[in-house]
């Protein structure tokens, strides 16, 4: 059987570190739809549009939490106070370590907390574990409905 196509949404203001998150899954082999957004309004704009089936809901949401126009940490708020987003997989990837910024994340339900990368190969071990643990070991929510436009960006 043919295993299924994963959509991850990134919320990332820094190009680079998106670019570096991309080539990383290219280097591992995950098949996956990137979708990448640059802030937290545009990160709402997108939740908004796939609850309405015009954009393809993510598997699992990879956020930054020191974002511009509306921080990690609201977006965490809305995603995981939202009875059809809630049960989505939040990682929140920042260049954070600070006992506080890890103690909220839980504390608004994160799924987990991982300090960014530094080289693509420390990106690369983190596509690593998100694909063996996120995509083999887990068993990710499907009762929501999937579309994938044809426009989205692709990882490959």
């Amino acid at each position: 059987m043919p295993m299924r196509s994963f959509r991850i949404l990134l919320i990332e203001d820094s190009a680079s570190d998106g670019r570096l998150f991309r080539e990383a899954l290219k280097e591992v082999g995950v098949t996956v739809q990137l979708v990448i957004v640059r802030d937290g309004i545009e990160a709402t704009d997108y939740f908004r549009q796939a609850d309405a089936g015009l954009k393809g809901r993510p598997d699992l949401v990879v956020l930054d939490w020191n974002l511009p126009l509306k921080s990690g940490r609201e977006v965490l708020k809305e995603i995981k106070a939202s009875p059809t987003l809630k049960p989505i997989p939040v990682i929140v990837m920042t260049s954070s370590n600070a006992a506080d910024d890890i103690r909220v994340a839980y504390s608004l339900n994160a799924n987990a907390y991982v300090t960014k990368p530094n080289s693509l190969m420390e990106y690369i071990n983190v596509a690593r574990s998100i694909e063996d643990f996120w995509f083999m070991t887990a068993i990710l929510p499907e009762n929501y409905p999937r579309t994938y436009p044809e426009h989205a960006r692709l990882a490959s």
